[in-house]
């Protein structure tokens, strides 16, 4: 998900679509509507990954919306992108994540950094959606802290040999998993830090061993492994980038990842906010509309609140990012403030519902148990707070 110049972008700052944007984000919200809305309750109920929506999504499009042309995508940018994910997110969660972990996480470092051969070999199967892949970084020891890397990879020959294991990895053990790309230990940087790189590594391999996929409390149906790694051997040819920049580029693409999770967040909002309206006017109580009462009308106008102010900031950030423009700034805002919102509008959803939100047969009740997640996936709150106030100029602790 790198920033690209996106030629159809506006030159200045407007809160307009194009015609363009406009019919794209009519046709995902058809899309989402027919598709996966009759079909949400189910998926959520038995957790089946859903390989024909994920590859139907992909022959619409939608992955590969922000690459480039000559691998199969659409030369937009990331707003395009973020516009699919919130109606798709507006639907179900669960696959609006698919949708951006295998762009952002799978296909964009190759975009970004891989050879010609690399992005020969990956990116038409990932940009048409007929693949996903992975990125594996997170460790069992830690989350956002990623100098204490425990994965290794050696060079025995032409082959990098990896050992060590991940954990809350998406894409990588499905059926229609192409890849993971790994961060691993491969030496020691002259400051004394550990040097970490990049590496492709094909599903199948032997010795890439995805476990049985996470009992998560929400987004049910996506694929989410710990993965463990025994003298995987790969060719070097796989390195992703420069040995030893592997860390530095991840982090580099992950402002347009949380511009996208802010995007996926937005599209709970208003979902909470769509099926609040419908239901505030049907369900009547002491002889009218719930919908009458202050109690609930007020709620579902902060609601709506939380859905403009949070889908500005997405726009804002994702059309600096489609500018070449610094944005990093502006992605941490969105994310914190969207990722939190949606948690607030997703509780608030269900005490509209009452009883009735509070069941996964309810889009309300399922959003409840996925927004936490926003809060959490692509850098923390407390990280995004802390990466604000550096950008404020606070001092860094000693």
């Amino acid at each position: 998900m790198s920033p690209q110049t996106n030629p159809a972008a506006n030159t200045g700052l407007s809160f307009e679509l194009t015609k363009e944007q406009q019919d794209l984000r009519a046709r995902v919200h058809e899309f989402a509507q027919q598709r996966i809305t009759p079909v949400a309750a189910d998926m959520y109920r038995t957790g089946e990954y859903p390989v024909e929506i994920i590859q139907a999504m992909g022959r619409e499009g939608f992955f590969g919306l922000s690459f480039p042309e000559e691998y199969g995508g659409s030369g937009g940018g990331l707003l395009e992108l973020c516009l699919a994910i919130e109606e798709v997110g507006r639907a179900d969660q669960s696959l609006g994540i698919t949708l951006e972990s295998s762009t952002g996480l799978g296909a964009a470092p190759i975009a970004r950094w891989g050879t010609p051969e690399q992005k020969e070999r990956w990116l038409p199967d990932l940009l048409t959606g007929q693949k996903v892949a992975g990125f594996g970084l997170t460790e069992p020891g830690g989350g956002s802290d990623t100098v204490g890397m425990k994965t290794r990879a050696e060079l025995d020959g032409d082959e990098w040999v990896i050992n060590g294991s991940k954990s809350w990895i998406g894409n990588a053990g499905s059926p229609i998993t192409s890849h993971c790309t790994v961060t691993a230990v491969t030496g020691t940087q002259p400051d004394g830090r550990p040097e970490i790189t990049t590496i492709i590594v094909p599903a199948g391999t032997p010795g890439f061993e995805p476990q049985e996929r996470n009992d998560l409390v929400g987004w049910r149906t996506i694929d989410n492994r710990n993965l463990v790694f025994r003298d995987c051997r790969v060719p070097v040819s796989h390195t992703l980038g420069e040995r030893g920049q592997g860390l530095r580029n991840f982090l580099g693409a992950l402002d347009g990842g949380r511009v996208a999770i802010a995007a996926l967040a937005v599209g709970m909002i208003q979902g909470c906010l769509d099926e609040c309206l419908r239901y505030a006017g049907e369900r009547e109580a002491f002889g009218r509309a719930i919908g009458t009462y202050q109690g609930i009308s007020f709620k579902i106008a902060d609601m709506a609140v939380r859905a403009q102010l949070a889908r500005d900031a997405v726009w804002r950030a994702a059309w600096l990012a489609d500018q070449g423009r610094p944005y990093s700034q502006e992605a941490y805002i969105a994310k914190l403030f969207a990722s939190e919102a949606a948690a607030t509008t997703a509780r608030e959803a269900v005490q509209v519902f009452g009883g009735k939100g509070f069941s996964n047969e309810s889009l309300v009740g399922r959003f409840y148990r996925d927004a936490k997640i926003l809060e959490i996936g692509e850098g923390t709150s407390e990280v995004q707070r802390m990466l604000i106030g550096r950008l404020l100029g606070l001092p860094k602790p000693a």
